[in-house]
This record gives C-alpha cells, structure tokens and sequence, in this order.
C-alpha cells in the first residue's frame, strides 16, 4: 500500500471548496497529502477551510482566478515561498453555462473556454515549471463524459472538456521525459449539491440517469476519491495521457442497460 501513500506531497486542488474537488481533495488528505485550495469565494473558501480543519487534515486556501495569468503566477509563487513546492496538481476549476448553440452568446462561449481549458494550461504550465526542475510531478485535469460525447445545450463545455483530453495527452507528450504524468478523470453523473433537485424520484432526468448507468445510481463524491490518489500516487508513474472515466459504466454501452435483465 506504500504505493498510494501520499504522505511528504503537497496537493494544490483548484476548485476545492466544494462538490467533486472537495470529495477529491479530501481523498488525497487521507492518503496523506497537505492540502492547498483555490477558488474565488470567500464564503466558500472559509466553509471548505473549516471542514478540512475539523477533520485534521493539513490545508492552506488561496484566493485568485485560474484565467488570471498574472493572479496565478504570483500565487503560485507565494505558495512555494509560503509553503514548499507543489508535487501534485489537481486542475479541477470549472464552469458550465446550458444554452443551445444556435442562441448562445460569443462571450459566453469565450467565457466556458477561458476557465475550463485555458485556466488548466495556465496552471499546469507555471507548476510544470518547478516539476521539471525536480524532475517529479503530478498533473490531473478534470475532464467530462462530454470530453467524448455531445449533449443537448453544452457545446462550449463539451468544446472545452473535449479540448482538455487532448491538452493533457499532449502535457503528457511533451513532460513524460521529466517524470511529470499528466492524465485525467472523467467524472460521471455525481450526487452533488447541485444535482439535488432533480434526483427524486419520479423527475424524468433522474430516471434517465439510473436507466442509462449499468450500476444503476448516481455516482457519490467519495467514488472519485481512489481514482485521485491512485493518479497522484507512485502506483500511477508509468501511466501517462490517459482519461480515467468514473462513470458507472455508461460510456461502456448502449441502451438502457438497469432495465435489461
């Protein structure tokens, strides 16, 4: 298990006050990683602060906008000098805006690009940059089920995740040689505050979830937590540019797959 001990590794989560990057973050704590978060909220950087804090974990947050280069810059350079060097990046920051493409506005296209895909390439190339000067690192990049599928009203998210797949395989390319691994995960339908509405039963998009998912659920927050270390870990150093879907099966089949017996 000296594998997946992450203990001695610093990991920066952008994004990980709450949702899936707080469940992702705190799976790497117990496996032994300081923490340190990003994101852009003060309410929520103070809530996420807290939590970690009462569960023992050793977490540190920064406030600043991946999409900044400048903001990011300096705040990578202020965590090295504060804290050490980062071993471990979780490019987890991220937005969706729902609008047909027929009706979406430019800027709002723009808008999903520059947080989705851009901010993990500005973020992966200023911690990159000490990685290969230490000759070690790990990058993950949270991508989608829409970095392979299309879906009615994502079209710059799906443009955006479908953009990151191919920035982490060709990261992966261009740092292997360091001994920096750069893959990602592709979360699923996840049981978040934000899906709360709408799994109840009887609401037609619930039931379309667990009918299309072979594991016929919602996938819980935690369920991304192994797939994290595993990825951040030394069991991981000879896998490199790949996308890890945590999806309960659904980009595995066609169908209707909980209905059939």
């Amino acid at each position: 298990m000296n594998l997946f001990d992450l203990k001695g590794k610093r990991a920066l989560i952008t994004g990980g006050t709450h949702g899936l990057g707080l469940a992702m973050a705190e799976g790497l704590a117990i496996a032994g990683a300081e923490l340190v978060i990003t994101g852009t909220t003060p309410s929520k950087m103070e809530e996420a602060l807290a939590y970690y804090s009462s569960k023992g974990y050793k977490v540190s947050g920064y406030l600043f906008d991946v999409t900044d280069e400048k903001a990011a810059s300096d705040n990578i350079a202020l965590i090295t000098k504060e804290l050490g060097d980062i071993h471990i990046l979780v490019n987890n920051a991220g937005i969706i805006k729902r609008e047909l493409a027929i009706t979406m506005p430019v800027s709002d296209f723009r808008k999903v690009i520059d947080v989705d895909l851009v901010g993990p390439f500005i973020m992966s190339q200023l911690v990159a940059k000490q990685m290969i000067e230490r000759q070690e690192g790990k990058i993950i990049n949270i991508c989608s089920m829409m970095s392979e599928l299309g879906r009615n009203s994502v079209s710059a998210y799906a443009a955006a995740k479908g953009g990151l797949k191919m920035l982490t395989r060709n990261l992966a390319t261009e740092w292997a040689k360091y001994n920096i691994q750069v893959n990602g995960i592709g979360p699923g339908y996840f049981a978040t505050t934000q899906t709360e509405p709408i799994r109840v039963d009887g609401h037609p998009f619930n039931e379309f979830i667990i009918n299309r998912t072979p594991a016929a659920r919602w996938g819980n927050p935690e369920d991304l937590a192994g797939t994290a270390v595993f990825l951040a870990s030394r069991a991981s150093d000879f896998v490199n540019g790949q996308i890890v879907y945590v999806d309960g099966g659904i980009l595995a089949t066609i169908g209707k797959p909980s209905n059939e017996n």
